[in-house]
């Protein structure tokens, strides 16, 4: 490919990706791959230069373009190098006319703006939630050790007790560690919210709001197995993954509990009152993973928001009933809004009389109302909120 066909090529990327984030289809780097499956012609070099420019258009246009086009025209306008691609060639986008504008530039859409301005969210720090992520793994502490894992490459060791940093991209499911399980990709920032869980052997564990299981894993990992962990989720197909990674994790994870929306305590009547401890990651905006994802920016709408505060407070309830007297109940978002973190937590002990929040015990984070937020600039880590609500005995 020219480099006129790569930057044309973005711009067809971007309105597939405009198209989806306005339909809540499919993710960015899922489109990238399908629409390079296709195209069997273009190299690695292509793939990677074509996957760049649409990652620095996105990152750079904080409200939703109007097209692909004017995504790609606002790069061209901060980088000299690439307006004169615009030249009209055979695979090339046409010429710049005089009439034409680039998309808006910043961080987000003036309401998420305001919502990140409220949340105690400075310029800077709203900035790294758009730098490029690296990649960081988990190692599983079941199978190895951090201290004498033999890895093709060397990592970063960071600052929770099992975790090592990558650069973005590294192809670590490729590696012998991964496909035996020794390894698990994992943010530092999830990392540290389940250590905040403060897992102990013994105890019975539910992980509400499973997906496909990182967390739990984890959890199984930091009990050495001792641990009876029970993880539930709606999402079927998500909830299926968990069996294949535990098995090569050697994870042991007592039951897995596919929940009916609106059904959720009937599936889960056994361990009513008998959890010692219930984590809630709340399905949330991701706000805090827009450095992984940031076309997230695009796909997200005031009534979104507003459905997943409601869902946030309806799976609290679910846990409150879950914890037995004197246990803890963990809420986890990976956002930094108010409305997903502390306003949350206000809401829950408002309904809840006698349950109290208790510190978070990580090294790592600032206070932010009742619970800790981290960010990537603070914490070089995705932003997440954990909150640690403990009932009354």
């Amino acid at each position: 490919m020219t480099p006129s066909a790569r930057v044309q090529a973005a711009i067809e990327l971007l309105d597939s990706i405009l198209e989806a984030a306005m339909a809540k289809g499919a993710p960015a780097d899922r489109l990238i791959s399908e629409y390079f499956r296709a195209r069997r012609y273009a190299g690695s070099k292509d793939r990677r230069a074509v996957r760049e420019l649409v990652y620095r258009a996105i990152r750079l246009c904080g409200p939703r373009p109007a097209s692909g086009r004017a995504a790609m025209l606002a790069v061209a306008q901060h980088d000299k190098e690439i307006a004169p691609l615009f030249d009209g060639s055979t695979h090339g986008p046409p010429a710049i006319g005089p009439d034409e504008k680039p998309a808006k530039t910043g961080i987000a859409v003036s309401w998420l703006a305001a919502k990140l301005a409220a949340s105690g969210i400075e310029p800077e720090v709203a900035r790294s939630l758009l730098d490029r992520a690296p990649l960081d793994i988990r190692v599983n502490t079941l199978k190895a050790d951090r201290a004498t894992i033999e890895l093709p490459e060397e990592g970063e060791q960071l600052s929770a007790p099992n975790a090592i940093r990558f650069p973005s991209g590294t192809n670590i499911d490729q590696w012998p560690a991964f496909r035996e399980g020794n390894i698990e990709i994992q943010d530092l920032g999830s990392q540290w919210v389940c250590e905040a869980v403060g897992a102990k052997s013994g105890e019975v564990i539910i992980d509400l709001c499973a997906g496909a299981g990182g967390k739990t894993l984890a959890l199984a990992s930091s009990t050495g197995n001792a641990a009876s962990l029970i993880a539930a989720d709606t999402d079927k197909r998500r909830l299926g993954n968990l069996a294949p990674r535990a098995a090569r994790a050697g994870a042991s994870v007592e039951h897995t509990v596919l929940l009916d929306p609106g059904k959720e305590v009937e599936a889960l009547s056994p361990w009513l009152g008998k959890a010692d401890r219930v984590l809630v990651d709340a399905p949330c905006s991701g706000s805090g993973t827009w450095r992984r994802n940031p076309e997230g920016r695009w796909r997200l709408d005031k009534n979104e928001l507003e459905r997943l505060t409601q869902l946030q407070d309806h799976v609290l309830n679910i846990g409150a009933q879950l914890v037995r007297p004197g246990g803890t109940l963990v809420f986890v978002t990976c956002s930094v809004f108010d409305e997903e973190g502390a306003h949350r937590v206000n809401a829950f002990l408002d309904r809840h009389p006698g349950w109290q929040a208790q510190p978070a015990e990580i090294p790592v984070g600032q206070p932010r109302g009742k619970g800790t937020r981290l960010t990537p600039l603070h914490d070089g880590a995705d932003g997440f909120f954990v909150a640690i609500l403990q009932s009354s005995c």
